[in-house]
């Protein structure tokens, strides 16, 4: 969600053309009661390891059979938003957590509670809570009430670090039960900040964060949010954020940690991870597949260092696997939900493929108990959706327009043109007008459902 993936963001504008289409029909697809669409998204890997799902789908489930329409993360939201504006939405599709209330208000996903509860081919015992209840809603609350779709997986993002590089400068490998402090974590960086090769520039470094997808676990760690618990104002103002977000500028403009901004132009972070040239880089579960063909390194995972609270903080991300409010085939499009999401044999596929962890617990469990290939770690994973990740702040609310302005502002800080305390003085505002049209469209589209289902 992210560098390939994800949790991907959708258009401001989908939001406003879902209002606009409470009530409508239609769904794309063949009138063939055992033809289904499914839709979805993701890097090369992940999308060769769907499509062969979906092809065991159909083995499994003689004379049905599945059009696939298949996209690049980063084209898939235009195309969602052109299928609902077009009255052609697929039976079965990805989607975002954070459109959850805005899609159930406009008559866009079906409840499907009725093909997967109680049913011999799901155990919802044995999901991750967090996840399945990432797709329910009463009507009021997300987490609570009908189901919604399924999630494709949970992404829990943990912090990679180059264990090569480590050895090979003889600097104790990190602790993975306990995090660098924000202080141990700058000095770390600074001892692998180096010209490997004496032309007098910088070739090594400690890291290269992107701030859209690892800020929050400073935030978080050091005590802030971007939201307080009633999701109703925005609270970056805090001056516990402002000191994470100074500290997160800092690692390129005053220690030097990073690359600079004109060495980024030549080689993005990710690239310069791949190259080896980096001691720490975010790694997520979809990366594996890509990081087992391709580096020439050995790595391992451990959590973000911690902030003021001493406390290690991330976020889980996820994609929503829906069925079409308009479906005509709700009970065989569920089938195929439940078969990416919930069953053994899709899982273990996906997982096998190298692009997800387990949505069953049973079988997380035994894949995090191999070390024997990188990174050997993996329990972290599970500790990050058990134990302490949170989802994205944007989730919270019914779009996510406040927050994604937050990171479209945010380049003069990270720069070091504007400093963290200035930047959250002028935008807290225009982040908190934002925030108050999500919670008046969420009242109204609220009204209008009770209007309509009278």
């Amino acid at each position: 969600m992210f560098r390939k993936k994800s949790a991907f963001i959708i258009l401001a504008s989908l939001l406003l053309f879902s209002l606009a289409l409470a009530g409508c029909g239609g769904t794309r697809g063949s009138s063939d009661p055992n033809q289904l669409t499914f839709m979805f998204r993701g890097g090369p890997d992940e999308q060769k390891a769907y499509t062969a799902v979906v092809e065991q789908f159909k083995k499994d489930n003689p004379g049905v059979s599945v059009k696939v329409i298949q996209t690049n993360p980063d084209q898939y939201a235009a195309k969602l938003q052109a299928a609902i504006t077009g009255n052609s939405i697929p039976d079965v599709f990805f989607y975002n957590p954070a459109d959850l209330k805005a899609y159930v208000n406009n008559n866009i996903l079906l409840d499907i509670t009725q093909y997967i509860e109680n049913k011999d081919n799901v155990d919802l015992a044995n999901m991750w809570p967090d996840g399945v209840n990432m797709y329910r809603y009463d009507g009021t609350e997300v987490g609570k009430g009908a189901i919604y779709g399924l999630p494709k997986d949970l992404g829990p993002f943990a912090l990679g670090y180059n264990k090569t590089m480590f050895e090979a400068a003889g600097i104790p490998i990190p602790d993975k039960d306990k995090p660098y402090t924000w202080d141990q974590f700058i000095k770390v960086n600074q001892q692998l900040t180096k010209d490997t090769d004496g032309d007098g520039k910088l070739d090594q470094f400690g890291t290269g964060l992107n701030a859209q997808w690892t800020l929050q676990p400073f935030v978080w760690s050091n005590g802030a949010d971007w939201l307080d618990n009633t999701h109703t104002k925005v609270t970056i103002d805090d001056p516990k954020f402002v000191e994470a977000l100074q500290f997160f500028a800092d690692m390129q403009n005053k220690y030097k940690i990073t690359p600079a901004i004109e060495q980024a132009q030549t080689l993005d972070t990710y690239q310069r991870w791949m190259r080896g040239e980096l001691a720490f880089f975010p790694v997520a579960p979809w990366d594996l597949s890509t990081f087992k063909r391709e580096l020439k390194f050995d790595y391992d995972i451990i959590p973000f260092p911690a902030g003021s609270t001493g406390k290690t903080a991330s976020w889980v991300g996820s994609l929503g696997i829906g069925v079409s409010n308009k479906t005509t085939k709700p009970e065989l499009a569920a089938k195929l939900v439940t078969y990416l999401s919930a069953s053994p044999e899709g899982q273990k596929s996906l997982v096998d493929s190298g692009v997800q962890i387990p949505n069953l617990q049973d079988m997380a469990k035994e894949w995090a108990s191999n070390t024997s290939e990188p990174p050997a770690n993996k329990e972290e994973y599970l500790q990050i959706v058990n134990e302490y990740g949170r989802p994205l702040p944007g989730q919270y609310t019914y779009n996510a327009e406040w927050y994604d302005l937050f990171f479209t502002d945010l380049q003069p800080v990270l720069d070091g043109k504007v400093t963290a305390a200035d930047y959250v003085k002028q935008e807290q505002p225009k982040m908190q007008a934002l925030l108050d049209q999500a919670v008046a469209a969420e009242t109204k589209a609220k009204e209008a459902k009770a209007k309509a289902s009278k």
